[in-house]
């Protein structure tokens, strides 16, 4: 007893090393000021004024950019395209990501390090590059797809697929997922590896198959993990789906494959309108931490 409370009273006596905590927290809080929250601050009160590119004659227009958004078609329409891909991309990355996961984790294959590195590739791909190399596969005339079709007597089926207003926008989607489904895979791999041997045996005993074992034992243990993975797959598709829109389409036909970002980028960089372009920004980012909470919360609700 005597020496327990000689070590609450030496417990007590210690000080918290507040200065060495300052000294390790300040770098990454100075990178985190000058790299994220001061252009954050900027841009958007870049957003209330009709600054140009050449930065002349700016005014102040309070809400003004925010009113003109919802009157400009070709944003509703980006804004319209990004949703779209949004509701698809993530939902089914994470799906096959969690498939190809469940295989090779309970498969007793020595190539599983192979399938592994295989299929996270395209991840560590620059993305341009995927959406060059994705861009011949959709070529209307030299396109792997369209030569496939051909080949199998499905030449009614082959198009301009990156040229058609109906398909464009769902070429990136496939893309993106081509690209990102490694990555994620990798990810569920790590947390089931986590979960212990004996209750897939416990279940084997009990007479469970795969497709049982992978819904009652674990995507149950697992959640949090997928909850987290559907986030950051939410928010790569607002990003990614820039530079792929950029390379592959360019925004067309007529804006049929325009995303929020590349809309962005096109009044900003090329007609010059900062402060619009801003006010873009800022509604993104606004939609982006939105959709990532609610996702965030309905993924870790109990059920």
């Amino acid at each position: 007893m005597k020496l327990q409370a000689a070590e609450k009273k030496k417990k007590k006596g210690q000080k918290l090393p507040v200065g060495f905590i300052c000294i390790c927290v300040l770098p990454a809080f100075l990178l985190t000021l000058i790299f994220t929250i001061i252009p954050t601050i900027r841009a958007f009160l870049l957003s209330l004024t009709n600054a140009t590119s050449l930065g002349l004659n700016s005014k102040f227009v309070f809400l003004e950019n925010y009113k003109y958004m919802f009157r400009d078609e070709y944003f509703i329409l980006a804004l319209k395209n990004t949703l779209k891909l949004m509701a698809v991309v993530p939902i089914i990355t994470i799906a096959i990501a969690l498939v190809l996961a469940f295989i090779i984790s309970q498969s007793d294959l020595k190539e599983r390090g192979l399938y592994r590195t295989v299929f996270y590739f395209p991840n560590i791909i620059s993305l341009t590059v995927v959406g060059i190399i994705w861009s011949f596969v959709f070529h209307p005339t030299m396109g792997i797809l369209n030569s496939f079709l051909n080949g199998v007597g499905l030449s009614a089926w082959a198009k301009s697929w990156l040229g058609d207003g109906s398909t464009a926008l769902w070429c990136i989607a496939v893309t993106l997922i081509w690209q990102a489904t490694g990555y994620y895979m990798v990810m569920h791999i790590a947390a089931m590896d986590g979960i212990s041997s004996e209750i897939y045996e416990a279940a084997t005993i009990d007479g469970a198959g795969p497709v049982r074992k992978m819904f009652s034992i674990t995507l149950p243990l697992i959640k949090d993990i997928i909850g987290i993975t559907f986030v950051l797959a939410l928010s790569g598709t607002i990003n990614l789906s820039f530079t792929l829109s950029k390379v592959m389409t360019g925004g067309g036909p007529n804006g049929a494959s325009s995303v929020l970002l590349q809309y962005m980028y096109t009044q900003g960089f090329i007609n010059g309108n900062f402060g619009y372009a801003m006010a873009i920004t800022v509604f993104t980012l606004i939609i982006s931490i939105a959709l990532s909470m609610v996702s965030r919360k309905l993924t870790n609700s109990e059920s």
